[in-house]
Formats: C-alpha cells, sequence, structure tokens
C-alpha cells in the first residue's frame, strides 16, 4: 500500500508537522502556510518575490493563542497571508537569536516588544515593519489584522522606495547599538550608585520594579542584595525583602502546587499572567536562597522547598532534563487550571478547615479576579504558628488532589540546554546548603543529560532537545548557563569532572563567539548562516545575558584555579562593555553582578576528607550566610587539588586536620582548623 504524501493529504502549504517544537505543532493544522524558518523558507520568498510574514510566540503564550485562535485559524484570513506572503512561524524559546534581532528591530520602530510578533521582511529577511497581537477586526485603537496585511502588502509592492528606506534606517541603528561601547574600568563605587538609583524605581509597598505590569526581575534584586551586603544599608534589603515577600504571599505564585508564574498583570502581584516558565523559577530559587541566607525567614525556606519540589514534580522532561514551561490556558482560557469557587472550596474540605482556608486566603463568594478566586496571602507578611500552617497544609494538599482532576494546561516539554543551565545550578546549590540530596540529584540528571545527548560532534551545545532530536545551534547563553552549571556543581561535589566540561565548554565560546573587533562575545557562532546579523550586547532579557553571566564564570574560574587567563578575560569583558553603564545601566544587572565577582570575589579552600566531621562542619559555616561572592573549594582525599598557579596549591591539611584557607586576590590566610574559627574569619 502506498504511503500519502502527508503535504498534500493536508491539502496546504503548511510545513509544521516537520517541527518537534510543541508551539510549532500547535499550528500545524492551521490553513496557514507556514513554513518554519530556514532556507527553505526564505529562497521561496526570493523565488517568488514575496515579503515575508514573521510570527514569533511560545507554547505557554496567551495571547498567541488568541491571535492564532482568530486569525490563524480562520480560512478568510489565512488565505489573505497565503495570498500575499510567505508565512513563517518561529518558536521564540528555540531560536531566541531570532527572536533578539526582530524584537529590536520592532523597538526601533517605536513600538512595544512582546509575543506575539508580528514582523514584516524583505525576502532576505530585512524588517520594514511591525507590531505585536493584531485582532481580526478593528478593536481597542488597533486595526484589524486584514487591513494590516493588505496595507503592508500594497506599501511593499506600490512603494518600494518607502520599504527600502525604513530596510536601511533599521540596519543602521541596529549598526550603532551593536558598536562596541568599551569604557573605564568599573568601580565598587559604580556598583553602589546604580543601585543607589534602581532602589529608588522599587515600588515601597509591594515590592517589584515601577508598577503593573510587574515582572520579578531577580537580577536586579540580586544587584540591590549585593549592594546591602557591601554597605548595610536596609533601604537595599529591604527592596529585597519586601519583593520577595509580596510575591511569595500574591497570586503570582501557586500556593497549591508550587512555583512562579512569569510575571503579574496588575501592582500588587495578584494576577499572573499565568503560564509557569523554568528560567524565572530557577533564578527566583537562587534569589530566594540567597535572602533566606541572611535572613533565616521561614517563608523563604518554604517558598525554596515548595519551588524546588514542583520542579522535579512536573518539570522534568525525557531523559531527566528540565521541560520549558506550563501554558497559561487550559480548555481555552487563561488561568482556568488554577483559580476557584468559594463553594467548591466549602464542598471540598470540612467546614471549620473550609473556613480558615477561606479567611486566609482571600476566598469569597464574589472571588477576586473575573469572578473567581485567585489564591493568596497577601494580607500577611509570614507564615501563620505551627498548628495552623498545619491545618493549612492538609487543605492545600486536599485541593491539589482535586485540582489534578481538572484538563491541565499545555507542557512544553522540550528541554533547553540555557534554561537547564540555570535550574541545575539553582537546585544544586538549594540541595547543598537544605541537604537536600534529590534536588542535588536531579540536577546532576539533568547536567548529564545536555552534556550527553545535547552535544554537537564538535563538543559545541545544541540548543534544543526534543523527541530524541537535539536542534538548533547553541548559542552563547546557553554554553555561558551550562558552564556556570558545571562549575557550580564542581563547588558542591568536587567532582573535577564538572570542572572540566566547563573548561572545554569556555573554550568553544572563545573559538566561536568572541568578538575579535570590539570584545565581548557575540551571541551566535561564528558559522550562523542563517542570520541578518550576529547580536552582541549584555542586556539581559528572560534570561541573564551571556556576557554578563560570563563576567561572572571566569571570575569564579579565576579563584578555583589561580590561571591569570581568566582574569584578562574577565577584565576584557568588562572594558567591552563598560561604556554602557552609562547610557543605560538597568538591563545590565546581570552583567554589574558579575563585576562585583570579578572586584571583591573570594575563594574558600577546605583540604579534608568529604565525610570528615570538621571539613563538613566548615561547608556548612561557609554555607549558612549570604555571600554572593565566596567561592568554595573541597579538596578532599584522592580528588582534585589547586593547580599549580592557586594560591592555595600545597596547602593541606594541617596536623592530619581539615583545614581551611580563605584566599582572595592571590593571597591566602593562615590556615584554620575549627569550623568556629573560620565563621570568624569569614565574618559570621
Amino acid at each position: 500500500m502506498a504511503t500519502p504524501n502527508t503535504d498534500a493529504h493536508r491539502g496546504t502549504g503548511n510545513l509544521l508537522h516537520r517541527e518537534t517544537s510543541p508551539y510549532l505543532r500547535q499550528h500545524m493544522d492551521n490553513p496557514v502556510d507556514w513554513m518554519g524558518w530556514g532556507p527553505e523558507a526564505l529562497a521561496k520568498a526570493k523565488a517568488l518575490r514575496k515579503p515575508i510574514l514573521l510570527s514569533v510566540g511560545y507554547a505557554a503564550c496567551h495571547w498567541c493563542h488568541v491571535m492564532a485562535h482568530e486569525s490563524f485559524e480562520s480560512p478568510a484570513i489565512a488565505g489573505l497571508m497565503n495570498q500575499l506572503f510567505i508565512n513563517i512561524k518561529v518558536d521564540r524559546e528555540e531560536r531566541p537569536d531570532l527572536d533578539h534581532i526582530y524584537q529590536q528591530a520592532l523597538s526601533l520602530l517605536g513600538q512595544q516588544g512582546g509575543w506575539p510578533l508580528t514582523m514584516f521582511l524583505t525576502p532576505d529577511g530585512h524588517p520594514f515593519w511591525g507590531g505585536t497581537y493584531f485582532p481580526p477586526e478593528r478593536r481597542w485603537g488597533r486595526p484589524g489584522f486584514p487591513e494590516v496585511l493588505q496595507t503592508v502588502a500594497q506599501t511593499y509592492a506600490e512603494e518600494p522606495e518607502k520599504v527600502q528606506r525604513n530596510v536601511q534606517a533599521l540596519a543602521s541603528a541596529m549598526d550603532n547599538l551593536a558598536t562596541g561601547r568599551p569604557g573605564e574600568a568599573i568601580t565598587a563605587d559604580t556598583l553602589i550608585q546604580v543601585a543607589d538609583r534602581l532602589v529608588q524605581e522599587v515600588d515601597p509597598v509591594q515590592g517589584g520594579i515601577g508598577g503593573a505590569p510587574k515582572f520579578p526581575q531577580p537580577g536586579i534584586f540580586e544587584l540591590l542584595w549585593r549592594a546591602f551586603r557591601h554597605t548595610g544599608r536596609p533601604q537595599f534589603a529591604t527592596a529585597t525583602i519586601q519583593t520577595l515577600t509580596r510575591m511569595a504571599q500574591g497570586g503570582i505564585y501557586d500556593h497549591l502546587g508550587g512555583g512562579f508564574a512569569r510575571y503579574s498583570v496588575d501592582a500588587e502581584w495578584l494576577v499572573p499572567h499565568f503560564e509557569k516558565m523554568l528560567y524565572d523559577n530557577a533564578q527566583l530559587i537562587d534569589l530566594m536562597l540567597t535572602v533566606w541566607q541572611e535572613t533565616r525567614d521561614p517563608l523563604l525556606a518554604v517558598r525554596i522547598a515548595e519551588t524546588a519540589d514542583w520542579v522535579l514534580a512536573e518539570m522534568v522532561a525525557e531523559g531527566g532534563g528540565f521541560a520549558a514551561s506550563l501554558d497559561a490556558d487550559s480548555e481555552g482560557e487563561e488561568g482556568k487550571f488554577y483559580v476557584w469557587a468559594q463553594s467548591e472550596i466549602r464542598r471540598l474540605l470540612p467546614a471549620d478547615d473550609a473556613e480558615l482556608f477561606c479567611r486566609t486566603y482571600d476566598v469569597t463568594g464574589e472571588g477576586n479576579w473575573e469572578g473567581h478566586t485567585i489564591l493568596n496571602r497577601m494580607r500577611e507578611d509570614g507564615l501563620a504558628d505551627e498548628g495552623t500552617e498545619q491545618v493549612l497544609s492538609r487543605c492545600r494538599a486536599i485541593l491539589l488532589q482535586a485540582r489534578a482532576g481538572r484538563v491541565r494546561p499545555g507542557w512544553d516539554d522540550k528541554v533547553l540546554a540555557d534554561w537547564n543551565g540555570l535550574m541545575i545550578a539553582a537546585l544544586a546549590r538549594a540541595g547543598a546548603v537544605f541537604e537536600r540530596a534529590d534536588w542535588l540529584d536531579a540536577a546532576k540528571r539533568a547536567f548529564a543529560f545536555v552534556r550527553d545527548h545535547m552535544s554537537t560532534s564538535g563538543g559545541r551545545l545544541w540548543h534544543g532537545y526534543r523527541d530524541g532530536q537535539a536542534r538548533h545551534r547553541g548559542t552563547l547563553e546557553d554554553h555561558a548557563n551550562m558552564a556556570r552549571a558545571a562549575v557550580t556543581l564542581f563547588e558542591v561535589t568536587g567532582e573535577g569532572t564538572y570542572l572540566d566540561q566547563a573548561v572545554t565548554w569556555l573554550g568553544k565560546v572563545q573559538s566561536h563567539f568572541h568578538d575579535d573587533a570590539d570584545g565581548g562575545y557575540f551571541i551566535t557562532a561564528d558559522d550562523a548562516d542563517d542570520l541578518i546579523r550576529r547580536p552582541r550586547h549584555a542586556h539581559d532579557n528572560a534570561v541573564p545575558a551571556g556576557n554578563g553571566t560570563l563576567v561572572g564564570l571566569f571570575s569564579r574560574l579565576w579563584l578555583l584555579s589561580g590561571d591569570d587567563q581568566w582574569r584578562q578575560r574577565a577584565d576584557a569583558l568588562i572594558t567591552a562593555f563598560a561604556g554602557e553603564v552609562g547610557r543605560n545601566f538597568f538591563p545590565l544587572a546581570g552583567f554589574l553582578n558579575g563585576v562585583d565577582l570579578r572586584l571583591h570575589g573570594q575563594v574558600l579552600v577546605i583540604a579534608g576528607p568529604a565525610d570528615d566531621a570538621e571539613a563538613m562542619a566548615m561547608r556548612r559555616v561557609a554555607l549558612e550566610r549570604s555571600r554572593p561572592n565566596l567561592v568554595l573549594f573541597h579538596q578532599k582525599d584522592g580528588g582534585v587539588s589547586p593547580p599549580p598557579l592557586h594560591p592555595a596549591a600545597g596547602k593541606t591539611m594541617v596536623k592530619g586536620r581539615a583545614t581551611a584557607y580563605l584566599c582572595q586576590e592571590q593571597h591566602c590566610s593562615a590556615p584554620v582548623t575549627a569550623a568556629t574559627d573560620l565563621a570568624a574569619l569569614l565574618g559570621g
């Protein structure tokens, strides 16, 4: 029996069934002749001399679903799209390089970016106009999508000079943004000055930056926390603690299942945009852990544990890697999986428990969002007494079990190297601090999966993995975040293979990503052949910028190895982007946090057997307080020793006892053989 031609069987030119991305496959039955980004689509546009309609989104994006339902599923609108354009669909999580380029172009057109991103390109991929969400007819002051399609196509056909002027203006502006802006050395005073300016933007009541909508922005609050650790000034600590507390008690947090949503649509953290992203939760675990090490706030300890346990329960994908996201929608409605009616809660819980639960979690007959209730504890700054919390825990377990019977939001189970790097590092560090072997084991399994299944034959990384296929060349963030994860695993396990792997990946970064002209590193490798340009920047976006991560990573490797090449790379990278700080420091938090580590980094070298009681006590001392600039090197018997260039090279146990040395700027302290003395040396 002959095998039918799949494309012909579908009756359209929609080719998204070839893709592995859950987001792209959501659109494979659209009447739109979608193609994935690549040489085939670009060649078709050139051959037919048609402009390109580029639509960028992701699986957990609510407004992407809305536009898909309203426009891409409409035969009439799809027919117009097919007639006038070559239509290309991109998953922004699979191709962050493409997303960055065209989001930047939209910003230069004077429009606010976001998803879905709708860009119009020349057949060779150059942008000339765009927007985000368009309704199917004129609404809310926005033109209808059919009107947009016809106007853009008419302009492209009848006013080529106007289109070319836009192309050239955008290209020139993007070239200008990519131009290197080296600067003078960044000092410790500069970091505090930036923190002084940033703290003024924090909502003093609800925390977070500015008003609605509010994003977590953990990099900025890490910078403020670092400023607090240096200065002791309470406004930096208050801003960070207030933000984490309000988020941890707000509706942006899933009080039943654990984990944070991507952002809040209001200023109070009540109403989330319900999708949960791996990268947000990784960075929030890290930040909460750093603050908890100082405050010992039980609320943060509980939220760390609940979020980490949620990752292990719901976000482990094929082979042990971590999945990308959970959707905002289920059954076509945003948030339906997560919200409650008071009657439902009272039916499920015993009467007395229901009364307590409803009072604690803001459950009323009217609801707090569109007639429903988003569970929250916004009226409280912390946890209740132990007995009350036990009752509430029992109630949450009952409701969580009931919620499990609902139609679940979509799960995007592709494994992304950069996001996995963030979560691996967060779980490894949290596992070490809280002595949770299950978190550390999950981090090690995910690391092994990425290393073993997402490496190219040349030793570089692929960006994504799903359905048994590793796809898309790894970006700078993929290599930087996974190398950072490897160094973190080395610090908490002492296993030298992790350090070796980090050095190997960073060698690929130097060979394939370095900008030999202006310094710093491109976001894409030197063999990326399907882009109109190679982005180069230090601006944090959804994940910290690779260039910022590398500043901290190079500094850590210098502290761990004593090899001056790492210090030189860190200093050169700082110089390459130092000029940006005076122009716009707001998106440079990750970069500045790396600079802080370079300026103030210390390495604690502990020599002694892994199971030695005093060595373990010293490790606990190192981990018990918030010390963002402390790097840990546990020199275990038979394990890795500090290399010859390290200031602690040759330093071993004193009189057979576990011994610690605190080193900074290539000088080490006198040996310390008691955990109490180490605590005094570290300042707490």
